[in-house]
């Protein structure tokens, strides 16, 4: 059990992330739902609701918060990052992970090439959706 713990230790990571979208996507919920409750409570009573009310529901506060919403500006679809850092981010990992491959380090040169091929996709990727994504007028 403990080599479980010794050899796996990097898994804290990704499962605190997944631990703490959860949090938030339960926060974003609830503070939804009692905005319609009380949406809900003003039109029991025939009353014409807040414009800010109105305003909040449709809006999301945790990408806001983030710096990603869209009245950001440069808002992208997800991030605010230009696409071309992404392009060179993932280019240099595939080059740093291609010359591990190549050197055979830690021996593991066949996982690294596997490693190499995603970095490369991930490389085009960006590069294909910055180059023919439509550029908002402004």
């Amino acid at each position: 059990m403990e080599d479980l713990f010794r050899s796996y230790w990097w898994l804290l990571f990704p499962m605190a992330w997944f631990l703490v979208m959860g949090w938030s996507s339960w926060m974003d919920y609830r503070r939804h739902r009692d905005r319609l409750d009380l949406l809900k409570t003003y039109a029991e009573k025939g009353q014409e609701p807040p414009a800010e009310l109105l305003q909040s529901i449709t809006r999301n506060e945790t990408m806001e918060s983030w710096g990603m919403g869209p009245d950001t500006p440069g808002h992208r679809r997800h991030s605010n990052w230009p696409w071309q850092a992404n392009v060179v981010l993932f280019t240099v990992l595939a080059a740093g992970f291609g010359y591990a491959t190549w050197t055979d380090l830690y021996g593991a040169g066949e996982a690294f090439t596997i490693v190499t091929f995603v970095m490369v996709a991930l490389a085009l990727a960006f590069l294909v959706s910055g180059v023919f994504t439509k550029k908002p007028r402004g």
